[in-house]
């Protein structure tokens, strides 16, 4: 029987020198390459594939754009997914790569899994959760931890290997996409005080280049979901796919900011999330007019819980349930619309509206008696009476 490891594959740097050292160092006769389509470049898609099995691997590429967006991005929506200023992009992918990753190792018996993770990232903690989680008893090999490579080494392997790579020594950032963003790390991108050069961004024009003139536009939501663009009904693949070209045009969505990994390093990372960040700025704006001021501040310890089980990859995490059955029962409020104007790489909530709205004009209006202003009289005699009590005793004791 051959021996079988199961290969994540992107068809970068990280995962392309580990093929051969799958075959050289760790002795298996089949490596099983599986690349996970979650919305990068479809050039990308098919590069990867061909190189794969240029290598001389099985390849099996898994289509998991729609399954992305509806179950994954979706509810980063309703949760207002973010860390420290980032929408997660990279992080929900991860345990649903690891997902496809296990059905094709189930598939075709494998031995062991591989990845490309480095000992120093996210990833590797995002990836294995999901594999130990589904398939407990197959080890998990991470070359690249395990020789403890620079990036600068793994092009020299890759060099020696005669393996094709699209990074180099003067070029040496990392880069991954999916619908929800773009990342773009490594080299002098690392560096807290370097000014990151346009030529990194692909999808978020900069704001000379952005458009001339505002755009207006109206995001339709039904329990929490994004459901239609400017009045147009659209499936989830392609809203988002279209809000990343309408807000990347505008300059809107470079995320540029100090991020704490899992392992305590303090990182400067850089994205692109145009569609993510007006859709979360949408359905914040939403679900404010909806719930009430409990329900909102509490949901904000939910939503910065939510977001952190996200970017450690806890998925499936009961934590991560329990948070969304509070997110779901406030969602089924969250219908309506809100109208946004994006301009230079600003993106500003001008209206939103809902049924369910928790406004009345009536009763806020200055120049309506139908909320009786003499009945907060009572209120506001009481109105911070402890705080009060206790600056009268300090003066009382001279202190």
């Amino acid at each position: 029987m051959p021996k079988t490891v199961v290969l994540v594959y992107s068809g970068g740097l990280d995962t392309s020198v580990a093929i051969p050292m799958m075959r050289e160092d760790y002795g298996f006769d089949r490596i099983v390459t599986v690349t996970v389509d979650v919305g990068q470049p479809a050039e990308d898609v098919k590069s990867a594939e061909d190189r794969a099995r240029a290598m001389g691997t099985e390849h099996y590429t898994a289509d998991a754009k729609k399954e992305f967006v509806e179950e994954y991005c979706w509810p980063a929506v309703k949760a207002n997914g973010d860390y420290q200023g980032y929408p997660l992009s990279t992080a929900i992918a991860r345990p649903l790569i690891g997902l496809k990753a296990v059905e094709i190792a189930k598939k075709v018996g494998a031995d062991a899994f591989c990845h490309g993770c480095t000992g120093k990232g996210n990833d590797q903690f995002r990836i294995e959760y999901v594999m130990r989680a589904l398939l407990p008893e197959t080890p998990i090999i991470a070359p690249m931890r395990e020789h403890n490579y620079t990036r600068t080494e793994e092009i020299e392997y890759a060099r020696v290997k005669n393996i094709p790579i699209s990074v180099s020594a003067d070029k040496i950032w990392s880069i991954d996409e999916n619908l929800w963003g773009r990342s773009i790390e490594g080299g002098h991108l690392e560096e807290p005080n370097y000014a990151p050069p346009e030529e990194i961004f692909q999808w978020i024009k900069g704001i000379d280049a952005a458009n001339a003139a505002p755009q207006i536009l109206t995001i339709g939501f039904e329990n929490g979901v994004p459901i239609s663009l400017d009045g147009t009904a659209l499936d989830g693949l392609s809203l988002v796919t279209q809000l990343n070209k309408i807000a990347g045009d505008n300059g809107v969505g470079r995320v540029d900011i100090m991020e704490d990994r899992l392992l305590g390093l303090k990182c400067r990372e850089n994205y692109e999330c145009p569609a993510s960040t007006v859709l979360i700025k949408a359905h914040a704006a939403l679900e404010a007019l909806v719930a009430t001021a409990a329900e909102r501040k509490f949901k904000l310890m939910v939503d910065q819980q939510w977001g952190e089980l996200a970017y450690y990859g806890l998925w499936f995490d009961p934590l991560k349930d329990d948070l969304e059955a509070f997110i779901g029962k406030i969602q089924e409020r969250v219908t309506g619309t809100v109208t946004l104007r994006l301009f230079k790489g600003s993106c500003v909530v001008t209206g939103r509206a809902s049924e369910w709205a928790l406004y009345s004009e009536d009763l806020a209006s200055f120049d309506s008696k139908t909320f009786d202003q003499r009945l907060s009289v009572g209120n506001v005699q009481t109105h911070g009476m402890q705080s009060r009590m206790y600056w009268a005793l300090k003066e009382k004791m001279g202190k």
